[in-house]
């Protein structure tokens, strides 16, 4: 994995809500409403969170009408 790969990958992680995401979606897909529950955070702010998931290639976000499942992405 090249160097900024895994900076990528490492600054996703870093955060302790973005873990605490990923932990929240080891257990099956969720939506951004059902994942900001726990938080005292807007909407937004955890779509924010998701986006660098995703981009870290740690999280996949489907499209299913309005309901935007997120779920772990599995290993290719």
């Amino acid at each position: 994995m090249p160097v900024d790969e895994l900076s990528t990958l490492f600054g996703a992680l870093a955060d302790p809500t973005r873990r605490a995401i990923l932990a929240r979606l080891a257990s099956g897909e969720a939506s951004v409403t059902e994942l900001a529950e726990p938080f005292d955070m807007s909407l937004p702010a955890i779509s924010k969170h998701l986006k660098v998931l995703e981009r870290a290639g740690l999280i996949e976000r489907g499209r299913n009408a309005q309901y935007r499942p997120c779920r772990i992405r599995p290993e290719g």
